[in-house]
């Protein structure tokens, strides 16, 4: 007689968690250095595509529980986010990027916590999956970007989260150094380098990703708009 198969379902407590930030796609609130380039319009329509995309291909994974934190808290019930069943929204809370990202890690239950954004076209299940194996072994895992920023953040959150976000100049080329600088005594852990999305030179770098998250705009490189 075949031994019948049973499916446990994943224990919640200490189980991973992946949030993925984002803001309300209108004009005005994403993206504005790219926007300011290559205008509202168009920029809005590549954070829609990439929003949608990631959310979609990320939490289809059965690896981890996946949060869709959103800005402004206003927002959280609105009907202009991607609605996978398996996403809880969340609201992202007040406060720069390093105060709100600390507010998830803290807030959320027990277990590993990884965080990224939605301007990543290049992120795979994969890229999640590793940064949740290297906090085997780490407090911290960062995802470097070119540009001294990172795309991913996890904490192992074990005895309690860490506290690395004081004084970070966000936006500059010195934002992993100076959260690096926070974590002296702690083990830091580094995922794969990709780049984000925040120049027409971005954009073009990024071409088969970011064109398949806007196929509309085809493959006619993106002009800087004029003054």
């Amino acid at each position: 007689m075949a031994r019948r198969r049973q499916d446990h379902p994943r224990r919640e407590t200490f189980a991973p968690r992946l949030v993925i930030m984002a803001k309300s796609p209108v004009a005005g609130r994403v993206k504005r250095r790219l926007a300011r380039e290559i205008g509202d319009v168009a920029t809005v329509r590549f954070y829609r595509s990439a929003l949608a995309h990631i959310v979609c291909r990320l939490a289809a994974d059965p690896r981890w529980r996946t949060y869709l934190a959103v800005a402004p808290d206003t927002a959280v019930t609105a009907p202009i986010w991607p609605s996978p069943r398996n996403v809880a929204r969340i609201p992202q809370g007040a406060g720069d990027l390093g105060t709100r990202m600390q507010a998830l890690f803290e807030r959320l239950p027990p277990g590993p916590v990884v965080i990224v954004g939605t301007d990543i076209p290049a992120i795979r299940p994969s890229h999640v999956a590793r940064a949740f194996k290297l906090l085997g072994h780490a407090d911290v895992v960062f995802g470097p970007t070119p540009d001294g920023g990172y795309w991913l953040v996890g904490q192992k959150r074990s005895p309690r989260p860490v506290v690395p976000f004081d004084g970070v100049p966000w936006s500059t080329e010195d934002a992993l150094a100076a959260t690096l600088a926070n974590l002296r005594g702690k083990i830091v852990a580094f995922a794969p380098r990709l780049s984000d999305v925040d120049t027409p030179e971005d954009f073009s770098r990024e071409g088969k990703n970011a064109e398949r998250l806007m196929p509309s705009l085809g493959r006619r490189p993106l002009q800087p708009r004029r003054a």
